[in-house]
């Protein structure tokens, strides 16, 4: 996917999902230049159905964690055989991804970009390799960035971002030794996501 492309997804979703890396933090942002949805009639976007909110919701929530449709189906499933509330539940199983941690401690630009450094092999869980993105980590667990990977010059552009960013209440950084902890699955309120996940179950209740 293009940056043209990756860019049309933020715009049509009315924020900014960092898709891009640093990129999303310099003027070349498409969503800084063009915030509205794009297409011809992207300034005057018709209200959406009901359906369509929904469905709109779901969609801006998968993009924000790289996630496809059938894995998506799969957290929503487990989540609502969960005690507690099914849309909480699901952001907190999507939040203890692998990939998504690397990407909020800042030893990544992005989702994607953390998804392909897991994949690699360069991140280690417990002092032990893990090359599944989608790895559920839990409390107290330790992740770092493998010896092999240290040097390379997006990990330090990647911290350049984390401090504009900052590093979620649930997580814990060494940004000189490239580790960090996994403290605790976060709350709702600590995720702070512009997204209403209740949305979401109430697509899939139909």
């Amino acid at each position: 996917m293009g940056i043209q492309s990756v860019c049309r997804i933020c715009r049509r979703e009315g924020m900014k999902l960092y898709l891009k890396g640093t990129r999303c933090e310099t003027e070349k942002c498409a969503f800084e230049r063009r915030g509205y949805a794009p297409g011809q009639h992207g300034q005057r976007r018709k209200k959406d159905t009901e359906y369509g909110l929904q469905l709109r919701e779901k969609q801006k929530v998968k993009r924000i964690y790289g996630v496809l449709e059938k894995q998506f189906r799969r957290y929503f499933s487990i989540a609502a055989s969960k005690k507690g509330v099914t849309g909480e539940t699901l952001l907190q199983l999507l939040e203890q991804r692998l990939d998504n941690t690397v990407f909020r401690l800042g030893f990544a630009e992005s989702r994607r970009q953390a998804r392909q450094v897991v994949r690699h092999g360069m991140i280690l869980v417990n002092g032990k390799k893990v090359d599944i993105p989608s790895y559920s980590l839990k409390a107290g667990e330790k992740i770092a960035v493998s010896d092999s990977f240290k040097e390379n010059p997006g990990v330090k552009r990647s911290l350049e971002m984390l401090q504009k960013r900052g590093v979620p209440e649930w997580l814990e950084v060494d940004t000189t030794a490239l580790s960090g902890t996994f403290k605790k699955v976060p709350t709702k309120n600590e995720i702070a996501l512009p997204v209403q996940e209740q949305l979401i179950v109430e697509l899939y209740s139909k």
